[in-house]
């Protein structure tokens, strides 16, 4: 190896090199130098095939399943690793993965320009001003959890027919009125731009796109929800077992949602408390515990409607459903805390920094409630809430069932 190029150091498991749509031609010297040194070179099988030969180099694509396969794979590799990337290697790329596998100590990233940086580009659109969402190998509902009027969505498809089903979405939403950019191949001799007034003029033809492509949606459409607690009711499919727009967003001011963090919500009903903590911030995680099987289904199709397609269902009944859950940081009881043991087994469950909020409505929970007041402390709120509604050719409230909310931070 050139003495200006760094050599492959022994603490370093895989050194990962993002190859850009120009190939292997555009790439930069070093990493070019450090491809042709490898003992094994990892990749899709696109990017293998552009290898110049290298005599006695071991050259093996990605498994499948990736991540089961991956870890597998590299255990039984030895001598010096590289592994080729398309772009970022950390934009939706294979980059995340093994640094989950290898370890952020272990690993070298040297990234190509993004597909997502080219298509700001395109659009002209600065990076503050847009989301990212990919929606390679994953459930295109994510989509509507970003759905808003104004806003500008940059969506990394799947393949060459995501453009045409995001589409569909964005007209099932009442966003077919959006504008709709298919930027195809970008970076390489092939690029192209496909651009419509209207994403629904996309959703009612046949058309091809490259394999290889990012959607730009320009929002136009009604406002559905924002991501603060509190949708309305009527967004929630439900039987009666809801926790209503006003509690809800009570419960969720105290179980604070952050990112990455892991809810339980035991006793989900229609799911919404669950719902809204992932469409707090796109890393929440949450798992509806539900004993009624036509309910379970229930929570899984608002999710899905509600943007959150990666909601966990668990249909069972607690305390013993939760024996094998991985553990929270918050945990919502909705339903079932005079249940024999379910209230012990979620105080057990919470760890340093964790929150658990409880409602109730019977005098049952409530004096359940009561009591963990007094021995654990914490915040115990009856809260009462009334509307107005038409008494003859007057107005008056109607009061809603009242509901004894208790509240604990470790």
């Amino acid at each position: 190896m050139s003495a200006s190029t760094p050599p492959f150091r022994e603490q370093l498991d895989v050194i990962v090199i993002g190859v850009g749509a120009g190939g292997w031609d555009l790439l930069p010297e070093w990493d070019r130098q450090v491809v042709l040194e490898a003992d094994v070179v990892l990749g899709g099988r696109r990017h293998l095939a552009m290898l110049p030969d290298v005599p006695g180099q071991r050259r093996e694509p990605w498994p499948s399943p990736l991540r089961s396969g991956l870890a597998d794979l590299l255990a039984g590799l030895t001598g010096r690793v590289v592994a080729l990337a398309s772009g970022d290697p950390l934009v939706s790329g294979i980059g995340s993965t093994l640094i989950e596998i290898v370890g952020p100590d272990r690993l070298l990233i040297r990234p190509a320009l993004s597909s997502v940086s080219l298509a700001r580009a395109a659009m002209n659109w600065p990076a503050e001003s847009h989301a990212v969402l990919s929606v390679v190998g994953r459930d295109l509902s994510l989509v509507r959890r970003e759905l808003a009027p104004g806003r500008r969505i940059l969506v990394l498809s799947s393949d060459e027919k995501t453009p045409s089903a995001l589409a569909q979405l964005l007209e099932s939403e009442g966003y077919g009125a959006s504008g709709f950019t298919v930027l195809g191949d970008l970076g390489g001799p092939t690029e192209s731009t496909d651009s419509y007034n209207r994403a629904d003029s996309v959703a009612a033809r046949d058309l091809a796109f490259p394999r290889l492509n990012i959607v730009a949606i320009q929002c136009v459409g009604p406002l559905v929800g924002g991501w603060a607690a509190g949708l309305p009711d009527d967004a929630y499919e439900h039987d009666g077992q809801l926790t209503k727009r006003d509690l809800r967003a009570s419960a969720l001011a105290r179980l604070m949602p952050v990112p990455g963090q892991l809810l339980w919500d035991v006793g989900a009903g229609a799911g919404s408390v669950g719902i809204e903590w992932m469409r707090a911030h796109p890393s929440c995680r949450a798992i509806a515990i539900e004993a009624s099987t036509e309910r379970a289904s229930r929570i899984g199709r608002n999710a899905a409607r509600l943007g959150v397609p990666g909601l966990r269902v668990v249909q069972g009944r607690a305390p013993e459903a939760l024996a094998e859950l991985p553990r929270p940081d918050a945990i919502f009881i909705g339903g079932g805390a005079t249940r024999p043991g379910v209230l012990d087994t979620c105080l057990a469950a919470l760890s340093p920094g964790s929150r658990l909020v409880v409602h109730g409505v019977t005098l049952e929970t409530e004096h359940l409630l009561g009591k963990t007041y007094r021995r654990l402390g914490g915040e115990l709120t009856r809260i009462g809430v009334e509307t107005a509604a038409p008494i003859g050719s007057f107005t008056g409230w109607t009061p809603a069932r009242s509901v004894t909310q208790w509240a604990l931070s470790r």
